[in-house]
């Protein structure tokens, strides 16, 4: 039944979104044009609203297929669908000052089991009251909601952003929009590492950008999102955080840390996040190469987790290959509740991870693009884990959805 389910519910968001999709535009724009997430640390803010009509878009992705993960004493396997419709609405209000209001939806809920999509070795929230590990939680029905509003001040932009789930001003952009993770449906094993912040109920955030320079900081909701993934969370903004990026031509490079409180559901203790990338994107829809190297450290205290990554992609005419490489420690020997006065220092798993993926577009119509592709993932696993996982390894067979659509309505 959940099968059937994935696949009615993937197969209700492809229809609807081409009933409304036009040709879709190169990779980097798709994935960027529109998403104030993409624009986290990505090249410097632009306006593409140059009157005051109010303008719209619409983007869609969504993936559907079959995955199988591997691991010693047990195997996983689901038809289950990835995916995910951004809206933005904008106005320019002058030749200074604009709106933008976005709005992103996930109906993984609907097409993912409730504990989520098989993967070894990832963790990060909750399942059932416990830790989750070895599956990527679905991600929630409503994925971000919230405006950003810009103005010129001289040579530099003042931006004030408000959001009722959004992204928290720390990390890269995260993976779904990452120009170098376009293809690859999978979430990274750094994700709570990184960009797991990208939705966050409730964010309050100023910049300043200047030259290809943004600096931005921010108060928000610092625990992970709760396991109802139909509601709309709302709590304190009790965490903060604040990045610096640059960017110039196809380079984007960002420093971030936050500190926030109580980001796990079942640790009752506050943490420290840090990161820093590096990113590269150049070319059109035809042929372009995207890379990304990044780092993120969770310093709690228990210890300093770190994780390493690097991802790309390269696309030549209706062909895409796309590598992710990621070196990441694990605590799921000691993952779970500690309460006040036990804390100790968590036994570390160092996990290795290479996957390598390939998609082709096979149809290119008014209503979007299809495309048809695989990736597989080996590990490393280490001592500490060996028992319990020997030689893990996983494999996706999927089909791919992309569309976009734009108009310009007039206001009243």
């Amino acid at each position: 039944m959940r099968r059937c389910l994935a696949a009615a519910c993937t197969a209700m968001c492809l229809s609807a979104t081409a009933a409304f999709a036009q040709d879709p535009p190169p990779l980097a724009t798709a994935i960027n044009a529109s998403s104030g997430e993409a624009a986290q640390a990505g090249p410097a803010h632009q306006h593409t609203v140059t009157s005051a009509a109010w303008q719209w878009g619409v983007e869609a992705t969504a993936f559907g297929g079959y995955n199988y993960q591997y691991r010693k004493f047990t195997d996983f396997d689901e038809l289950e669908s990835q995916n995910w419709l951004m809206t933005t609405v904008a106005r320019s209000f002058s030749s200074a000052s604009h709106l933008r209001i976005d709005a992103m939806l996930s109906f993984e809920p609907f097409t993912l089991r409730d504990i989520g999509s098989p993967q070894v070795f990832q963790t990060g929230e909750t399942f059932g009251g416990g830790p989750l590990v070895d599956y990527q939680h679905p991600h929630d029905l409503i994925m971000n909601l919230g405006a950003e509003f810009s103005h010129a001040i001289g040579g530099s932009t003042l931006l004030l952003q408000a959001y009722a789930v959004g992204p928290a001003p720390i990390g890269p952009p995260v993976f779904m929009h990452r120009p170098s993770a376009a293809e690859n449906l999978q979430a990274p094993l750094s994700h709570h590492y990184l960009d797991a912040t990208h939705i966050t109920p409730g964010v309050v955030a100023i910049g300043i950008e200047r030259e290809g320079f943004k600096f931005e900081v921010g108060a928000f909701h610092g625990q992970e999102p709760d396991e109802d993934r139909l509601d709309l969370d709302t709590a304190a903004l009790d965490s903060y955080g604040a990045r610096l990026s640059w960017a110039d031509g196809p380079w984007a490079i960002q420093l971030s840390g936050a500190d926030l409180k109580t980001p796990e559901r079942k640790s009752p203790y506050d943490a420290t996040r840090v990161t820093a990338s590096v990113s590269y994107f150049k070319g059109d829809a035809n042929r372009s190469i995207a890379w990304l190297a990044a780092f993120g450290q969770n310093r709690e205290v228990f210890g300093k987790l770190e994780a390493y990554l690097i991802e790309a992609t390269r696309r030549v005419s209706r062909n895409a290959f796309f590598m992710r490489a990621e070196w990441v420690a694990k605590d799921i020997l000691d993952a779970g509740f500690h309460p006040i006065g036990t804390a100790h220092t968590h036994r570390q798993s160092p996990v290795g991870a290479m996957t390598l993926g390939y998609v082709r577009d096979v149809s290119t119509r008014a209503w979007g693009t299809l495309g048809v592709g695989g990736d597989a993932t080996g590990y490393l696993v280490p001592d500490n884990l060996s028992e319990s996982y020997g030689s893990p390894w996983s494999f996706h067979a999927f089909v791919r959805y992309r569309g976009k659509a734009g108009a310009t309505h007039h206001s009243p």
